[in-house]
């Protein structure tokens, strides 16, 4: 059997965040990364490890996404070195519920750690995360309301990637910062025409075309996305026109892009509560017993010696202990052909006809 070449892989610049609110997070007081960090662990299940490390934090954690970006291991080996990971002390799933301002919610996140933990360390730091602020995501290219991406590797390609992230970071603020019509919802797309149509009953100078306020209702309507309401707006727009006003268009459109009101910025959230989690599944350890990161029920003995696992192993076990249903196949399961003959008589049976004829 060929053996696929487990050499360290640098992350794709393509792999995906996971929604907002969930992925990868850093766990805290690590060591200074080195060239053996994950020198302990089986030669595939290191550079798994590397992989993830080097990973920004919000990066999509489950088995399918890691086995789609690292060649060389599929889903259920991958499923494998993400256990192997967990028992060795490097990753956790935790179910926390943050909260921000007056409303909550639930949210899934597994934690990474270079530096291997015991259970006692995860337990506790599982309890010491209540009440933690959790930054919101920085830009439109974070999905999963992330903290800061993790440091970049060491070396002259590390800090090149690293600066490239920021500055895609700089241009992506940027380019919020514009105004853009496609980016404001309809609701203040409408009002801010109507705004804008009203503004002559304040102030008779203040007369706009219907193309004018059709030219200008985004720049409006951007106004009330950064909190603005209709009377404030109409104030900024009339108050001191100059006498008489020759082009009331121009000036408007003067004002609402220089006196732009700053972005709201979303109060971050705070993790109120927090329990373990399965890495692979929904049981809590308030539902069932999590040990070194898995539940009983997920968790798959290869029967190996703790050394490399071959891709088809993990098959075997991951087959072996939680068969795939019906309802995840591309087709139900046949029967075999023997038992088919067997299959009709019952359905012919139960609609009340006579058993086939067989020669």
């Amino acid at each position: 059997m060929a053996v696929a070449d487990f050499s360290p892989v640098m992350p794709a610049a393509a792999h995906p965040m996971a929604n907002p609110g969930f992925g990868k997070r850093e766990a805290p007081d690590q060591l200074a990364r080195t060239a053996d960090d994950f020198g302990h662990l089986p030669k595939r299940e290191a550079m798994v490890a590397g992989y993830i490390d080097q990973l920004p934090e919000g990066a999509a954690m489950d088995h399918k996404t890691l086995a789609a970006h690292i060649p060389g291991i599929g889903q259920a080996g991958m499923r494998g070195s993400l256990q192997i990971l967990s028992v060795a002390g490097h990753l956790r799933r935790l179910k926390e519920r943050v909260v921000r301002e007056d409303s909550s919610r639930w949210v899934t996140r597994t934690y990474f750690s270079r530096t291997a933990r015991d259970e006692d360390w995860w337990r506790a730091y599982c309890r010491s995360v209540d009440a933690r602020l959790v930054p919101l995501a920085a830009g439109p290219g974070r999905v999963e309301g992330a903290e800061a991406p993790a440091p970049a590797p060491e070396g002259d390609a590390g800090a090149a990637e690293g600066a490239q992230a920021r500055d895609t970071q700089i241009e992506d603020a940027q380019a919020e910062d514009a105004p853009a019509a496609a980016e404001v919802r309809p609701v203040e797309q409408t009002t801010a025409y109507r705004t804008l149509a009203k503004l002559k009953d304040t102030d008779p100078a203040a007369l706009l075309s219907a193309a004018d306020c059709a030219s200008l209702a985004p720049l409006a309507a951007e106004w009330l996305e950064r909190g603005c309401d209709v009377r404030q707006l109409t104030y900024a727009l009339t108050q001191g026109l100059p006498t008489p006003l020759h082009n009331p268009a121009a000036l408007i459109r003067k004002r609402l892009e220089n006196k732009m009101p700053p972005k709201r910025t979303p109060e971050p959230e705070t993790v109120v509560q927090s329990m373990l989690m399965c890495l692979f599944c929904d049981e809590t350890e308030q539902t069932s017993k999590i040990v070194d990161g898995v539940c009983a029920e997920c968790r798959i003995d290869d029967g190996s010696d703790g050394g490399e696992v071959s891709d088809a192993a993990w098959e075997a076990a991951f087959a072996q202990y939680r068969p795939i249903p019906d309802t995840f196949r591309a087709r139900p399961e046949q029967p075999a052909s023997s038992e088919v003959p067997a299959l009709a008589d019952g359905l012919r049976a139960a609609a009340g006809l006579p058993p086939k004829r067989r020669v």
